[in-house]
């Protein structure tokens, strides 16, 4: 009797397996990028677009159906994305910034997995402006932020 249920089992298994193959999509690349590249050292002031009210730049280069990548530099204040992910690369300048209920020290070379729902930001200066390649996964909409203490 239990080979019976066991075989069963591994049937129903297999055949469910089976049939959800079907029903998922593959994973396809986006089409609507560009081949380009992005000398990421000449990235500053203007080139970066116009500084808002705390001097932060930011300017996307790519944008595609699951993710934007962006260069940005300068403070932004504390904050948190309820409903994207963001992937910092720090290219640039050392400085502190927060991420979830600690402040840490962030350098070029560092990269920062900051998960939806998180605190991030605050950037203080301590040498240079922290300057950045952000991914931000979906891509971010527009009422996407808010603000925090």
């Amino acid at each position: 009797m239990n080979r019976l249920a066991a075989g069963l089992a591994l049937a129903a298994a297999f055949a469910a397996g089976c049939g959800a193959n079907q029903l998922l999509r593959p994973a396809l690349a986006a089409e609507n990028i560009t081949a380009q590249i992005i000398h990421t050292g000449e990235m500053d002031g203007d080139a970066l677009g116009s500084a808002n009210n705390v001097g932060f730049r930011s300017k996307m280069f790519a944008s595609a159906d699951g993710a934007t990548i962006s260069i940005q530099v300068g403070n932004v204040p504390k904050h948190m994305h309820p409903n994207t992910n963001e992937i910092q690369y720090i290219l640039d300048g050392t400085g502190t910034i927060w991420l979830g209920d600690k402040e840490v020290t962030v350098k070029p070379g560092d990269l920062v997995i900051i998960p939806k729902g998180t605190a991030h930001g605050g950037t203080k200066p301590i040498s240079g402006q922290v300057k950045a390649i952000a991914i931000k996964t979906p891509p971010q909409a527009p009422d996407d932020t808010k603000l925090l203490d």
